[in-house]
């Protein structure tokens, strides 16, 4: 059974730090690129950071850059997400996706992990 499985949300004060995991099982993400998303309460999904298969590529949202870290460890087959800096516009659920780099059909997502920020 495919699944993914955020872990490490929880309460930090601005400027504090998080470090947020996604755990893989069903599947190898060897051959997936992997995304994290946010939601806010009351507003819409949004685009955070985006990994390539390899590893060798990130991409980040412009609200982000400069302060979260996406990273991927293939043999633990999970995928990381770094948040430095935070702000209280952080605040959200945190949800990991996959993409198939052979199928882009294959879409698979988290059920999330919620970050909240605030002093």
């Amino acid at each position: 059974q495919v699944q993914l499985v955020e872990s490490g949300g929880g309460l930090v004060q601005p400027g504090g730090s998080l470090r947020l995991a996604c755990a893989a099982s069903g599947f190898s993400i060897s051959t997936y690129a992997m995304r994290w998303y946010r939601q806010a309460p009351g507003k819409e999904r949004e685009f955070v950071a985006h990994i390539t298969s390899g590893g060798g590529g990130t991409v980040y949202a412009d609200s982000v850059k400069g302060r979260f870290t996406i990273s991927r460890d293939n043999a633990k087959n999970t995928v990381l997400l770094q948040m430095n800096s935070l702000k209280p516009e952080d605040t959200a659920v945190y949800y990991c996706n996959a993409l198939s780099r052979y199928n882009s059909d294959i879409n698979y997502w988290g059920k999330g992990t919620l970050v909240t920020v605030s002093s």
